[in-house]
C-alpha cells in the first residue's frame, strides 16, 4: 500500500505587533531565508508532501511571490485565509481588528486538509530532527485514528530576553501522555526569573522545566470533529471583548475531554528558537548563521 505523505499546515495570518511587522516573511540570512524557509525545508526533508499556508488576504500576493516558486515541483501549495469575518454573522465586530487566534485558524484549515498533518507557527524555528520525528509519527497513523500528539520543549528553551511571551504548559503522565494544556498568555522572565501572570493579573512563578507546546501539533482529520461547537460558544462568551483569542489548546482540552481520543507527547533534542520582538531577531540570525556554517543546511536552501 502506498504511504500518503502527510501535509504541514503553516499558522501565519498573525500582524506580528510585538515584532513589528511582518515577521513571517523577513529575512533572517545574507541570502534571504525567512523562517519559514528552514521549516520547509526539514519538512520536505523529513517527507512531508503539501504545505497548507494559513494567511490574511492582505498579505497574500507577498506570500505566493515568496513560497510558490520554491516550492513548484516539490510539493503541493494551498492557501487558506482567515480573515475576522469567517464567523458566523451575527459575531461579526467591525471594531475588531485582531484575527480570532490559532484555534480559529486550526479551524479554517478543514476543507484544505485531507490527510494527517502537522500545524507550526510561521516565526519558529523547530529544528530538523522535530520535523523527523513528527513526520514519522504521522506516516505511520491511520486517517481515521484518534491518536494525536505534540512536540514538546523545556520552557527555559523558549523565551524571550526582550519582553513576554505566550505558551501552551503541558501537564503529561507518566506514559508520556498530554492530560491538560493550559494557554499562558504573559510569561516573562524578571530579575533572571520565570514569572507567569495568574487571573488576576498578579506574577507568579512557573518552574523552567515546565513543559511546553509551541504549537507543533500532529492532527488526523479526526481533530475537526472537535472544536466548532466549542468555537461557537466562545464567540457567545466573547462577543464584546475585541481582544479575545480562540487558541489550539481550547481545542486539544476539548479532545482530551472527550476520552475517545489521546495526544501523545514526543520530545525532540533539537533546539527551538523564534521571533516575537525585533531585539530577537540578531540572536536567530546568529544561530541560523551557525547551523549554515556547520553545514546542517546549505548555504543556498532552494
Amino acid at each position: 500500500m502506498e504511504t500518503i505523505k502527510p501535509t504541514l499546515v503553516i499558522l501565519a495570518a498573525g500582524m506580528g505587533s510585538r515584532y513589528g511587522g511582518l515577521k513571517q516573511i523577513d529575512a533572517f540570512t545574507p541570502e534571504g531565508d525567512t523562517i519559514i524557509d528552514f521549516s520547509l525545508y526539514d519538512a520536505l526533508q523529513a517527507g512531508f508532501g503539501k504545505f497548507v499556508f494559513i494567511i490574511r488576504k492582505s498579505f497574500e500576493k507577498e506570500f505566493k511571490e515568496i513560497f510558490n516558486k520554491k516550492l513548484e515541483g516539490k510539493a503541493e501549495v494551498a492557501y487558506v485565509y482567515q480573515e475576522l469575518e469567517n464567523v458566523p454573522d451575527k459575531y461579526i465586530n467591525p471594531e475588531r481588528t485582531k484575527p480570532w487566534g490559532t484555534g480559529h485558524a486550526l479551524l479554517m484549515a478543514k476543507d484544505a486538509v485531507k490527510e494527517n498533518f502537522a500545524i507550526i507557527n510561521a516565526d519558529d524555528f523547530y529544528g530538523k530532527e522535530a520535523f523527523q520525528v513528527m513526520a514519522k509519527s504521522l506516516t505511520e497513523k491511520n486517517k481515521e485514528s484518534y491518536e494525536f500528539n505534540t512536540m514538546a520543549y523545556l520552557l527555559k528553551n523558549t523565551v524571550s530576553d526582550h519582553g513576554f511571551v505566550s505558551r501552551g504548559e503541558c501537564q503529561v503522565n507518566e506514559n508520556g501522555y498530554l492530560t491538560d494544556v493550559t494557554e499562558r498568555t504573559h510569561i516573562e522572565k524578571i530579575d533572571g526569573k520565570l514569572m507567569r501572570k495568574d487571573d488576576e493579573g498578579l506574577f507568579i512563578p512557573i518552574d523552567e522545566n515546565t513543559v511546553v507546546s509551541m504549537n507543533f501539533w500532529g492532527f488526523t482529520p479526526k481533530c475537526f470533529e472537535f472544536g466548532e461547537k466549542l468555537f461557537e460558544e466562545f464567540l457567545e462568551a466573547n462577543k464584546e471583548n475585541l481582544k479575545a483569542e480562540f487558541y489550539i489548546p481550547s481545542v486539544v482540552n476539548e479532545i482530551l475531554k472527550s476520552r475517545i481520543a489521546s495526544v501523545e507527547v514526543l520530545q525532540s533534542d533539537a533546539k527551538w528558537f523564534g521571533v516575537t520582538y525585533k531585539e530577537d531577531k540578531e540572536i536567530v540570525q546568529k544561530a541560523i548563521g551557525e547551523l549554515k556554517k556547520q553545514n546542517v543546511y546549505p548555504r543556498n536552501l532552494w
